[in-house]
């Protein structure tokens, strides 16, 4: 048993007064009997042994209902150890799309605000944070209202995210028992592999589950082909429960201009197609109906007037193998040779190709460094007979690139990298047994280029990166059969493309985005991105003949936007969010560490309450002081 007010014991050494008294009371005097009474001695004796028992009853009853009394007020109580420790609780409240899922007709995130703002006591001071949000040390009632106003986000804080956050959040007692409360679906995408922060710290999960694990999502969309004047345009859905058909609308801005079924097959995937006129200039919008999670129901893109890539070609040697790779559908393609090349050409194009010069003449080499520094891109295809001193005047720039020994031996080339920006989305996997073209002779390069392409031997083929890539070996028929193989379309249809990286169909949000536009901006302008109700400056390049915009974090919603200088639209923009949480794969709890597991708020804190409990006693003492005084009045009245 403990104390609230352990120092008002001390008034229980005032029940020695009482004590003293009644021993003083008792008292023994000495009594003379005279003859005419003695015949009354006994009966005297008899009333005095019973008046000295009332006496004693009487002061063990009021020496215990002062104690009653006394530890009343000492407010007595039983609680565990823990009850009595000051606490700490960091709530985290998972606000991703995958809270979209339905129970009881409301969001999962609707629900737990609810259970939340019902549970939390009004006079806690607590810390909670989202995905997106974050409140210190508040009340309830300072954050309801913003607690009600949280939307939906696709940013997704990772396990160990959640843990740093939450550290911060934490005081720095050591006395302090820390709770951190997670309150989410846990999907697979959270990553959380170990719940533990610390060992101080306790952690609850609190897994909130949906009433259907259904949803349909649109999953991408692509122009499959264009045939006689129009464009195949295809959208993939794809489902985690068996649907048979859904309704799939096509829009043109607000004018619905499309609609058809989607059958999906046996692994709850399908594919829709719709046609439209090649040349129409359509910002789409691809819209199904789906209860459950809503985010992933619109998918936007655009078709704008394609932009053609300009790509000029210097040779000393056969370039008709270019021709056959940018064709005149998406680049404008010229070739010159060095003596007839016209300098004054180079400023308007996106990519030159210096294919088998001996030779860098100094004008040139300004030409090009002038070209590159204005957002240009090169490829550079050596001769079989170089000389050295001009090509390392010119690479010198780049990363310290230089051309080094002529190595006359044939290598096989057999190496490829993957991952480099050239060939993301070229493989399906990773080929590692091919026809590998080979080359007669190359120079070896030191560079802080990385390679794209690599010999056996692990010298370089392809180096590149940023706008410049250089050829260690001549692609003439009498030195290499690179021509012939398969990796020249797209190793450099890519490096063309890259030269002007337009907008595509549409882009994922939150993801690194670099697009060129192609103007010449004028002095102190900036491009903004523009929706009706929202606008935002990307981080943004100028160059002679184009402007390079960055996006990271922004924009922060799906749509489609329109770049505009000034009041003038240039192009349209769309962004979409990414799907990841559309295919609802939730955790399982049992596998991960945590000091309690829920269903629910309210059983999570149902549970707390219960550790937590203090059983106060000083109402029953209350309760057996007056037991007391009715015992004494009933030994005054009753007791002779």
């Amino acid at each position: 048993m403990q104390f609230k007010y352990p120092e008002i014991l001390w008034a229980l050494f005032l029940l020695l007064i009482p004590i003293l008294i009644h021993l003083f009371q008792l008292r023994r005097f000495k009594k003379t009997p005279f003859t005419n009474v003695q015949l009354l001695q006994k009966v005297i004796s008899e009333s005095r042994k019973s008046n000295t028992l009332k006496k004693w009853l009487l002061l063990i009853t009021r020496m215990l209902l002062f104690t009653a009394i006394i530890m009343a007020f000492a407010q007595p109580f039983f609680a565990s150890q823990t009850a009595l420790k000051e606490k700490e609780t960091v709530v985290y409240l998972d606000n991703s799309f995958s809270m979209q899922a339905k129970s009881n007709n409301e969001t999962l995130l609707t629900n737990a605000v609810q259970e939340l703002i019902k549970e939390i006591p009004d006079n806690t001071t607590f810390s909670l944070f989202t995905n997106t949000h974050v409140f210190k040390d508040v009340m309830l009632k300072d954050i309801q209202n913003d607690l009600l106003g949280i939307s939906f986000t696709q940013q997704q804080l990772t396990s160990n995210e959640i843990r740093l956050k939450a550290e911060t959040l934490f005081e720095n007692g050591e006395n302090t028992i820390k709770n951190l409360v997670l309150v989410s679906d846990f999907q697979q995408r959270l990553g959380i592999s170990d719940a533990n922060t610390s060992l101080s710290t306790n952690v609850h999960l609190v897994q909130l589950q949906a009433e259907a694990n259904e949803n349909i999502s649109i999953d991408s969309v692509f122009v499959q082909k264009t045939i006689a004047g129009t464009k195949e345009l295809t959208a993939k859905l794809r489902s985690n429960s068996i649907v048979e058909s859904i309704p799939v609308s096509l829009f043109n801005g607000t004018k619905l201009i499309a609609k058809t079924a989607a059958v999906f097959k046996d692994d709850s995937s399908s594919e829709v197609v719709f046609s439209i006129p090649d040349n129409d200039i359509i910002e789409g919008r691809i819209e199904i109906s789906d209860n459950s999670l809503t985010y992933d129901n619109e998918l936007y893109f655009n078709i704008d007037q394609k932009e053609k890539i300009n790509v000029l070609g210097i040779h000393q040697e056969d370039n008709a193998f270019l021709s056959r790779i940018f064709t005149s559908d998406e680049f404008n393609l010229s070739n010159y040779t060095l003596k007839n090349l016209n300098y004054s050409v180079l400023e308007s194009q996106n990519l030159l190709i210096l294919n088998g010069l001996q030779s860098f003449p100094n004008a040139l080499q300004t030409s090009l460094q002038s070209f590159k520094a204005n957002g240009g891109s090169i490829l550079i295809i050596p001769s079989l007979d170089i000389q050295q001193n001009t090509y390392n005047g010119l690479l010198s720039n780049y990363r310290a690139t230089s051309i080094g020994t002529l190595v006359r031996s044939e290598r096989q080339i057999t190496n490829i990298a993957f991952n480099h920006p050239l060939y993301l989305n070229v493989f399906e996997k990773e080929v590692t047994n091919f026809q590998y073209p080979k080359v007669s002779n190359y120079y070896k390069i030191r560079s802080g280029l990385s390679n794209v392409l690599s010999f056996e031997n692990q010298d370089a083929f392809l180096i590149g990166g940023d706008g410049i890539y250089i050829f260690s070996s001549s692609l003439e028929g009498e030195n290499s059969n690179f021509k012939n193989s398969p990796l020249i379309v797209p190793t450099l249809y890519n490096i063309g493309i890259q030269s002007l990286q337009l907008p595509q169909l549409y882009h994922k949000l939150q993801s690194s985005i670099a697009v060129d536009i192609p103007i010449s901006l004028e002095k102190d302008h900036i491009l903004r991105l523009v929706q009706p109700n929202y606008e935002f400056i990307p981080q943004q390049r100028s160059f002679a003949k184009k402007v390079t915009l960055r996006f990271n974090e922004n924009p922060s919603q799906a749509g489609i936007y329109s770049v505009m200088d000034k009041e003038v639209a240039l192009k349209n923009m769309s962004f979409n969010y990414a799907r990841e949480e559309s295919v609802l794969n939730y955790m399982n709890l049992d596998n991960l560490v945590g000091t309690s597991k829920q269903t629910s708020i309210s059983a999570l804190f149902q549970n707390t309450e219960n550790d937590n409990r203090i059983s106060k006693l000083w109402k029953w003492f209350v309760i057996l002081a007056l037991l007391f005084i009715v015992v004494e009045v009933l030994i005054q009245k009753y007791f002779k």
